[in-house]
């Protein structure tokens, strides 16, 4: 299953900019893996003295962008399970703001951090392989919006490639 497998009534128009980051013959597993590897190499070649910059005022410090990506994994991976269980219950939005101070990313070590984020990608991939294109494919709701288990999952690897490609820019 690739990302050009996706169909826009999958997701919120929201998360189109984050999709079109994949390339469209991208298959799901394999990005998981590939983005661990990109993730990994990037991180752990980043200046220690960078991991607490912040470009402006009240914007995150990477640390907090990363551990950002790591809970936008957590949640988004939770809504793939649910749907790909079936399970049309309506799922809630998030404020992602609510989420950085209580995690004090700024207080782990990158080390800390690289672990809780392959332990969530482990988790994610083993979900992902136990799915099948049916349960990829159910459409429920989350945020007021429809989303199939199959986008949820495509979402994360673009959200993932979205603040990357925001360090790159902004912090470096």
């Amino acid at each position: 299953m690739t990302r050009q497998d996706l169909k826009s009534t999958e997701y919120s128009s929201f998360y189109k900019g984050y999709l079109d980051m994949i390339p469209a013959d991208l298959e799901l597993i394999e990005g998981y893996y590939l983005g661990q590897k990109n993730v990994l190499n990037f991180l752990k070649s980043m200046p220690t003295n960078k991991l607490e910059y912040r470009y402006e005022e009240n914007k995150w410090t990477i640390k907090e962008v990363f551990q950002h990506i790591i809970d936008t994994e957590r949640i988004f991976v939770y809504r793939c399970f649910r749907l790909g269980r079936h399970d049309a219950t309506p799922l809630s939005g998030f404020d992602e703001n609510d989420y950085i101070k209580p995690s004090l990313a700024n207080n782990k070590t990158l080390e800390a951090l690289l672990e809780e984020y392959q332990a969530v990608r482990q988790n994610s991939i083993i979900l992902l392989k136990s799915l099948n294109e049916n349960d990829l494919n159910f459409i429920g709701n989350a945020n007021g919006n429809n989303l199939s288990a199959k986008a949820a999952a495509f979402i994360i690897l673009g959200h993932e490639l979205w603040h990357l490609k925001i360090i790159k820019e902004r912090y470096l």
